[in-house]
């Protein structure tokens, strides 16, 4: 059995996906791994929106790639798509936001799915198609655009890790 250090060093970013829907019930494992993340002084101030629809997709794929001056698709196929937001109004929104992306990403991995985050969510629902997007879901103004975490099965094998810097850790 792994561990979590093991997954922890083994998860790598997945660039090409497999057509294939990930299994709901292990969805919800890794939603739920999201919401247990730590956040500041418990306020709980982001919100995971899922999309799985193929056209919704598409379109903020479009629009994410528009931001960085690019018609490729910058979720690569993955067929679900976890955007999180969180509350501006709370000062640890960004850092609470961040650390949802880190357990759905680490949960993905040590249950079988392959994850990116992929930026650009914060510009993409700044945009009035990304504003319109959020009241459909009921996102308050308030909401901010963390990032977007793709999900799915990759196509090809995973890349190496890198070797890790030498100054990664300096102990004072």
């Amino acid at each position: 059995m792994k561990t979590t250090v093991d997954d922890l060093k083994t998860r790598r970013s997945c660039r090409a996906y497999l057509p294939k829907q990930v299994d709901q019930d292990v969805l919800k494992e890794i939603l739920e791994a999201g919401t247990y993340a730590p956040t500041g002084k418990g306020l709980m101030s982001p919100k995971m929106v899922v999309v799985q629809d193929p056209e919704t997709i598409r379109a903020i794929s479009r629009m994410n790639a528009a931001i960085m001056g690019s018609e490729n698709d910058p979720f690569y196929g993955a067929p679900t798509l976890v955007i999180v937001f969180a509350d501006a109004s709370v000062p640890t929104y960004v850092e609470d936001g961040s650390l949802v992306m880190g357990n759905l990403m680490n949960a993905a991995h040590a249950l079988g799915v392959d994850s990116c985050w992929i930026h650009r969510a914060k510009q993409v629902f700044e945009t009035e198609e990304g504003k319109k997007l959020m009241r459909r879901w009921g996102l308050g103004e308030t909401y901010v655009g963390i990032g977007n975490c793709i999900l799915g099965y990759r196509s090809e094998p995973p890349k190496p890790a890198k070797e890790r810097k030498p100054d990664y850790i300096v102990w004072a």
